[in-house]
């Protein structure tokens, strides 16, 4: 081929650029754009002729023509007539690096830390004001969709996601006259008509009603928790966090205060004590509970409000998983039955749609909205624009309420599932019956570490959740943990229960 490319370079890159879904023509533009921005190709060099790629790649010449000329509208190619192709050299001219910008050295380790590069590189250590990569969290495999029995909690299922629908509505949002309305810089505004489906088809659902400008978008539930800690929480503030309870939460309020009060569980989730009386706010999931899934009774979150008013604090409701119900007769939000503005919302429209689309949102009054909108602008000005039109329009043609009826379907027969398997083969554990949501919170023998459970059951294909994560204090106990079932085929949970019971017990016999 007529370029500084040889034709197996050019194969090699043409199957770098190979993805599913992805048409040959893209695959072509794609690795063009590649062999130019990586600069493979000096300014100014020939292309081989679109009859020379074609041949060479095994497409139609076609396929390549066409991939040429939209490479030429974006200017990454010039053509010069009766002569070919040529790489526009003006498509390099602002990048920094391409001049021949010496890279500074990298620092290399001694005995195992880092040596500073000269005396005069900050000692970054010494400038952190928090250190959220020490605090305990949550931990997921990257790679577990490759494990046989994935029980891990909230992740995506591929099976249940209704690619069409979604489709559908991105392709609405995408006309000329949607993107007029979405593209521009929104500030620190949300799409009107996502906050009217919220206002109209989503929270009604909860029984709870809210004007538009007591509504906030956020990037998913955590955002509204950061939100809400950064414009509410100061080193003098009390927050009382369920124990064991969701550890984003109190690891986000740990941020701006060291002054949490875990709050013990039981059977109907946060009690009503004396303790409450002590905290500025307190933060609870009163639908399914984290990670026991227990749902607090009607009386108990009427009792609740009552001494929220009585003791003056403030409710962080987080409802997530309140959609997942498998009863007839739904329990409304405590935000349902706020009559003094002592619960402030969160809600998430995604978690159980697509973890990675990330939007939430948050119901308080409207001057505390005002103020969490000016803090979002500084933050990140709104969340997508685009996905933001495209949710809405997924709420507005119904497919947001199908799918929840098809998840909730599809949950309860891997609860039952789950919990008919559980009580088979691992009599030696007990666990709270589902009776909603995506996961199940199990307890084992006292001497059990559910740590080193974990990891032999990772060696054998199989993911769960250690339960001393969801525990404040230094001791919190190591018997429990969490099966999920969101993203586990139905057909498989038996066998994975199964071959747990198995390590378990080769587990217990080691302890």
């Amino acid at each position: 081929m007529s370029s500084r490319i040889s034709a197996a370079m050019w194969n090699q890159l043409f199957m770098m650029s190979a993805r599913a879904g992805i048409s040959l023509q893209s695959q072509i533009r794609q690795m063009l754009v590649s062999a130019i921005l990586d600069e493979r190709l000096m300014r100014g060099a020939a292309v081989p002729s679109s009859r020379e790629l074609a041949e060479g790649l095994g497409v139609a010449r076609n396929t390549v023509v066409l991939a040429y000329q939209q490479l030429v509208d974006e200017g990454y190619l010039i053509a010069r007539e009766r002569r070919g192709y040529f790489v526009n050299g003006d498509i390099l001219a602002p990048r920094v690096g391409s001049q021949g910008t010496p890279v500074r050295d990298v620092p290399v380790p001694v005995g195992g830390v880092i040596a500073p590069l000269d005396p005069l590189t900050p000692d970054w250590e010494g400038r952190y004001v928090v250190r959220p990569s020490v605090q305990r969290n949550i931990v997921k495999p990257i790679d577990w969709q490759q494990y046989q029995y994935p029980f891990i909690y909230g992740q995506f299922d591929p099976t249940m996601f209704p690619t069409a629908d979604w489709r559908e509505c991105c392709h609405k949002a995408l006309t000329v006259m949607e993107i007029r309305d979405w593209a521009p810089d929104m500030i620190a505004r949300d799409d009107e008509t996502l906050i009217q489906q919220i206002r109209t088809r989503v929270l009604p659902r909860r029984g709870v009603w809210a004007d538009a400008d007591e509504i906030v978008l956020t990037n998913g539930a955590q955002q509204a928790l950061y939100l809400l800690a950064d414009l509410l929480v100061g080193a003098r503030t009390t927050v009382g966090i369920e124990d064991p309870g969701y550890p984003d939460a109190r690891n986000i309020f740990a941020i701006r205060t060291p002054k949490l009060i875990g709050l013990p569980v039981d059977a109907q989730g946060l009690p009503v004590d004396d303790r409450l009386a002590q905290c500025d706010y307190v933060y609870v999931t009163p639908s399914h509970q984290c990670p026991t899934t227990t749902t607090m009774p009607l009386a108990h979150r009427e009792a609740l409000l009552r001494r929220a008013e009585a003791d003056d604090f403030v409710l962080i409701e987080d409802d997530y998983e309140s959609e997942n119900s498998y009863s007839d007769i739904p329990i409304p939000a405590l935000k349902s039955l706020d009559r003094s503005d002592r619960v402030i919302y969160i809600g998430s429209l995604s978690k159980s749609f697509a973890p990675g689309l990330r939007l939430g949102y948050i119901v308080a009054p409207a001057a505390l909205v005002a103020e969490l909108r000016a803090l979002r602008r500084l933050m990140i000005r709104h969340p997508s624009a685009f996905i933001q039109r495209s949710f809405s329009m997924f709420l507005a043609l119904g497919h947001h309420d199908a799918l929840l009826r098809r998840l909730a379907d599809t949950y309860a027969k891997r609860a039952e599932v789950l919990s008919a398997a559980l009580a088979a083969h691992l009599p030696e554990v007990s666990f709270v019956q589902v009776k909603g949501g995506a996961s199940c919170w199990v307890q084992g023998p006292q001497t059990l570490n559910a740590n080193v459970l974990a990891a032999r059951a990772k060696a054998r294909g199989i993911l769960i959740e250690p339960g001393d994560v969801f525990f404040m204090g230094d001791a919190p106990p190591r018997n429990m943990f969490r099966l999920g079932f969101s993203s586990i085929r139905i057909e498989r949970i038996e066998a994975g229960v199964i071959a747990l019971a198995e390590v378990l017990r080769e587990t217990m016999a080691q302890a």
